[in-house]
């Protein structure tokens, strides 16, 4: 695995959430994979499961970790070639990210969307450009477009509850949330992206102009009332985006659209929910439902590091046939 960037880099998404739940079993086995071996794990946006999680995840791999809040301590980098450097970038990121990839076994960083410009956006200029001059296997810890560590561990959250259900093939239902900031597409586009190519049934419950770029939800059926999608769906995943038509525009008036524990009590009570985190208390998702049996919250944050454990020790152990 020479990059960890969606799920199309990995053959079968369910084989792989199952080998993650084997790990998890046994966390430490693997303590001497990464004996001598260091990563980087590069911040250019605010974190705390995730830089918490990849930190844990390595130290049970026996991993040096190096972390580098870029935005706050790192140079200004430059992605353009071409490029007379006379203004406010310091350092170039074909020269920043060969020193980078020399320091480091593996890279990884996290990177959000703008909302400003699509096009920029869908460019990655930045994480291209380690992975293009690092020489290094990458691993994206969030990119402008998706998010495949955090859906990784969403994965591994419901099949660890379908041996409970006994359901192999659950509906789920991804439900946008009210907020009062743009927030990236890049969680649902990279939940939808997952749960589609595990086969599983995905309803998107979003206002309409909320939909999601195509190419990540082929397959998904959408629906734009919270009663519809929230009926019948095994598992509920709450997250609010800024509307992709409309780049980055953020939905007002629509606080009708915020999930409450009465609205499972009623119509669902044996859904489960889930978010990333983190959520805004009783603007995106009731307090109620966060704090009762239906929530996965917790869950889906301790499958954080062993999300990243499976990428990190596959990444490794292809190193080691290398040497």
């Amino acid at each position: 695995m020479k990059q960890f960037l969606s799920v199309k880099d990995i053959p079968n998404p369910i084989d792989f959430a199952l080998k993650s739940i084997e790990l998890k079993a046994d966390p430490f086995k693997d303590k001497e994979l990464g004996k001598n071996k260091s990563l980087g794990l590069i911040f250019l946006n605010p974190s705390l499961r995730t830089r918490m999680s990849s930190q844990k995840a390595a130290m049970n791999l026996g991993l040096d970790t190096m972390v580098l809040n870029m935005d706050q301590e790192g140079w200004a980098l430059e992605t353009q070639d071409g490029v007379i450097m006379d203004g406010t970038k310091v350092e170039h990121i074909r020269d920043a990210a060969g020193i980078m990839g020399q320091y480091c076994d593996i890279l990884a960083l996290r990177s959000f969307a703008n909302l400003v410009s699509k096009e920029a956006d869908y460019r990655q200029e930045m994480l291209n450009g380690l992975i293009q001059y690092s020489g290094v296997p990458v691993v994206s810890l969030e990119s402008a477009l998706t998010h495949p560590l955090q859906s990784l561990a969403d994965l591994i959250t419901i099949l660890e509850q379908g041996k409970i259900t006994g359901k192999a093939k659950p509906k789920i239902t991804l439900l946008w949330a009210p907020h009062i900031k743009a927030l990236p597409q890049a969680v649902p586009n990279s939940f939808a992206e997952w749960m589609l190519k595990s086969h599983f049934d995905l309803t998107i419950g979003a206002p309409k102009g909320f939909e999601l770029d195509p190419q990540f939800t082929k397959g998904a059926h959408y629906v734009h009332t919270k009663g519809e999608a929230i009926k019948n769906a095994d598992f509920i995943y709450v997250k609010n985006w800024s509307s992709f038509q409309d780049y980055g525009k953020v939905g007002t008036g629509l606080s009708d659209w915020l999930l409450k524990k009465e609205d499972l009590d009623t119509m669902n009570p044996g859904a489960k929910i889930m978010h990333c985190l983190p959520v805004r208390r009783d603007l995106e998702l009731d307090s109620a439902l966060l704090d009762s049996p239906y929530s996965l919250t917790l869950q889906q944050g301790e499958n954080r590091i062993y999300s990243a454990q499976m990428v990190l020790k596959t990444m490794l152990l292809e190193l080691s046939k290398k040497a």
